[in-house]
């Protein structure tokens, strides 16, 4: 077994590989060898401060040598197009959520990885997160007996955010359900076992000049009897980071009026393209990119209040580890904090790149994700059930109790 870093390529240096950077540049499992980036300014900087190659397209990054493992970090509607390059050009992948915008798209993905015999992890998606892995490793030993009901809601400034005019077009993959569900999907799924069989489902976009779903509430029922509820709000007014120890997303200490100067921030922007390049700056390259500092902080990203029930008990997620209550009372367990932000996803990059073991979220788990995902879309347009197909199951172990 090799123990030399990752070499990696990242195809897109734009808002995704920003917020991964702290873990790139922290976590020594990892080495960055090239990117690509249609952005002169976010090439030159990546050669600054990884002395890597900066490649003049996606194909060349893809042929290049030094590389093994492609990051796509690249705007969702190309995922499906440069995870099929990569593959073909023998490199595995790292590919950011949403996985692909349709499952026939995703599918291809997945079939493209599997003729060039390479990887596929999707990632980063809060998931990966260390109270969630915590939740279920507890759920695996049967402290909660079997789960019945999981609970999870999110209240943000999602929509108000700087944007590019197609994340306002649902058509586009813009839009919560595409980019914020991925999320909350993929974590009641790994705690609910993994296999959705009805998706009912309302959306709401009530904002006409941010064209498309801005919030959605959806009760998802799985083949083992669990349901779920699962909510979303990105309109920039109430704030569940206070339910959270008023941490951020990100596990850092948040202002209590970030919300209101989110929207204040928007409202002096005068046109998309000004927006745009609102979003751009702050990004990677940009002229007010500020590299993160090296502070670890001393808890773990989250994303929003998370309660799963069982037959033996109750567990609340938080950002340094789970709540459990239980007829023996409530005690909490706290959770070993990452040495880096986000290094559970070069965890599960590690165990597949050099330990050959199979990804948990891998191309299969991740369609089904996205399938959800579409579902609700379609049962918010329809008012109807829908019943997805696609689904595959959380590799669970054995209980002791079993």
């Amino acid at each position: 077994m090799s123990t030399e870093p990752i070499r990696l390529g990242v195809l897109g240096l734009g808002r995704a590989f920003t917020l991964m950077l702290p873990t790139f540049l922290g976590d020594r499992r990892v080495a960055l060898r090239a990117a690509f980036d249609p952005r002169a300014s976010a090439c030159a900087q990546f050669e600054d401060i990884f002395g890597g190659t900066a490649h003049r397209s996606p194909e060349s990054l893809c042929a290049d040598p030094t590389v093994e493992w492609i990051y796509v970090a690249t705007p969702h509607q190309m995922h499906a197009e440069h995870v099929a390059l990569a593959a073909a050009h023998g490199k595995s992948v790292l590919v950011e959520k949403p996985m692909a915008l349709t499952l026939d798209d995703a599918t291809r993905m997945i079939e493209a990885c599997e003729r060039a015999g390479v990887s596929l992890i999707v990632g980063h998606s809060h998931s990966f997160n260390a109270p969630v892995l915590q939740a279920r490793q507890l759920i695996d030993t049967g402290a909660l007996g079997e789960v019945r009901l999981v609970h999870a809601m999110q209240y943000t400034d999602f929509l108000y955010r700087p944007r590019r005019p197609e994340e306002l077009d649902t058509a586009r993959g813009g839009g919560v359900v595409f980019s914020q569900a991925a999320h909350q999907i993929d974590i009641v799924r790994l705690l609910a076992g993994g296999l959705v069989s009805q998706v009912r489902a309302r959306t709401g976009a009530w904002d006409a000049s941010r064209p498309t779903e801005g919030a959605f509430s959806a009760l998802l029922d799985f083949q083992n009897g669990a349901f779920a509820s699962v909510t979303y709000n990105g309109y920039g007014f109430y704030d569940t980071d206070v339910l959270m120890e008023g941490l951020g997303e990100m596990g850092l200490p948040k202002d209590t009026d970030a919300h209101r100067l989110t929207r204040a921030r928007l409202a002096s922007v005068i046109d998309e393209a000004a927006e745009a390049a609102m979003k751009a700056e702050r990004n990677f390259g940009g002229s007010q990119f500020v590299l993160p500092s090296a502070r670890v902080p001393d808890a773990c990203q989250h994303f929003g209040p998370v309660i799963v029930s069982g037959d033996r008990g109750d567990l609340r997620l938080t950002p340094r580890g789970v709540e459990l209550t239980d007829a023996q009372g409530t005690r909490f367990l706290a959770v070993d904090l990452p040495p880096v932000p986000r290094a559970e996803v070069i965890d599960e990059l590690w165990r597949v790149a050099r330990e050959d073991h199979p990804p948990v979220h891998g191309g299969a788990w991740s369609r089904a994700t996205l399938e959800v995902c579409l579902a609700i879309i379609e049962s918010g347009r329809q008012g109807v059930a829908i019943m997805p197909t696609h689904q595959v199951a959380y590799p669970m172990p054995s209980r002791p109790d079993a």
